[in-house]
């Protein structure tokens, strides 16, 4: 087996020290750590004889010029895989990578329990108006608990956007817990596949109208952006509340801040920013029945553990010439198996 000739670089973090445990066990793997303040010497040699590139997942986080554009992607000659931290890829343009021969793989379903125990735990915080009453105590001197009555959310209605791994899990827990009826809007999946995951497809509309918590757990895309405005928050009750474990971009910030300034709907959950970490005089964070996280719901132990553990062996799958099993551009593959037989002497299967 020769040595370090399969080049991997990631910058600033990786989800997990296990992924460099197990790429370090490998002698024909040289995994290199740049930070988004490497200067150019150091870090275009790097870039330049990658093979791949284990991106961090938020965008904000990592400097522009690390994120996978045409111009990291012309810098990058010998690139043939990036792979995310996580479910999301916000900081990868997909469509470059798939111009360019570049196969590009996520983590999806390694944090979906953790990501689903958090919009329960929001859904369930704000019917119960736990966060309301948290603030109140902290603030007043005689709080009326009458002025606080919260809401049960044994038997309501859930809809679901995006049923893939997370939304699956959200689904059971909805509905094994608390036998809440639950909808879902996924135009990739057909209804006796989201049958199988517990749910009803029903169209964007029909979901917001009857739900009384719409919980957005679908992947950013160019499709998706904005999907959720003013026009959508319009139409969902009075009483319903909006949480979101998604991407931010997916709902519009200043929609949903009009939306809960005239009492269209009863509150929200959002772990998900435009920017992130959002500043502390944001608009949305001055209403008590706006529950806030700077994306964190996939950031536990467990799923950090899993997320590196899965990303370094599709890496080193990948890197043997297996198919990956979590590719986001699966229409880059014969373009890709020539560019990669090309580097490494062998066809991938």
């Amino acid at each position: 087996m020769s040595v370090n000739n399969k080049r991997v670089f990631y910058v600033k973090y990786l989800a997990h020290p296990i992924y460099t445990e197990i790429l370090q066990a490998r002698p024909d793997v040289r995994l290199d750590r740049l930070e988004n303040e490497s200067p150019d010497e150091v870090a275009a040699p790097i870039v330049a004889a990658a093979h791949a590139y284990q991106i961090g997942a938020a965008r904000d986080e990592l400097a522009g010029h690390f994120h996978v554009d045409r111009d990291l992607l012309r810098r990058a000659p010998n690139l043939l895989i990036v792979s995310s931290n996580g479910a999301g890829f916000d900081p990868v343009d997909v469509d470059a990578c798939t111009a360019a021969g570049v196969v590009v793989v996520n983590q999806s379903g390694g944090n979906a329990h953790s990501v689903a125990e958090h919009a329960l735990g929001m859904m369930l915080t704000l019917s119960k108006r736990i966060i309301e009453a948290d603030r109140a105590l902290r603030r007043d001197t005689n709080v009326n608990r009458n002025a606080l009555i919260g809401a049960e959310v044994q038997g309501k209605t859930v809809g679901v956007v995006g049923i893939g791994n997370v939304g699956r899990r959200i689904a059971e827990l909805c509905k094994g817990l608390l036998g809440m009826t639950v909808l879902a809007y996924d135009p990739y999946l057909s209804a006796s596949g989201i049958a199988a995951r517990g749910a009803e497809k029903v169209e964007l509309d029909e979901l917001l109208r009857r739900s009384d918590y719409v919980s957005i757990s679908c992947p950013l895309t160019k499709d998706n952006r904005g999907m959720i405005g003013a026009r959508e928050f319009s139409l969902m009750q009075p009483h319903a509340y909006f949480v979101t474990t998604a991407r931010g971009f997916i709902h519009d910030e200043a929609a949903l801040f009009e939306a809960l300034h005239d009492k269209k709907i009863a509150g929200a959950g959002l772990d998900v920013w435009a920017k992130e970490p959002p500043p502390p005089d944001h608009p949305l964070l001055q209403f008590d029945n706006v529950l806030a996280s700077p994306h964190t719901a996939g950031v536990t132990k467990e799923a950090r553990a899993n997320m590196g553990r899965i990303a370094a062996e599709q890496m080193l799958d990948t890197l043997d010439g297996k198919r990956p099993p979590r590719i986001v551009n699966p229409e880059v593959w014969p373009e890709y198996a020539k560019r990669f037989e090309r580097a490494f002497g062998f066809a991938p299967q």
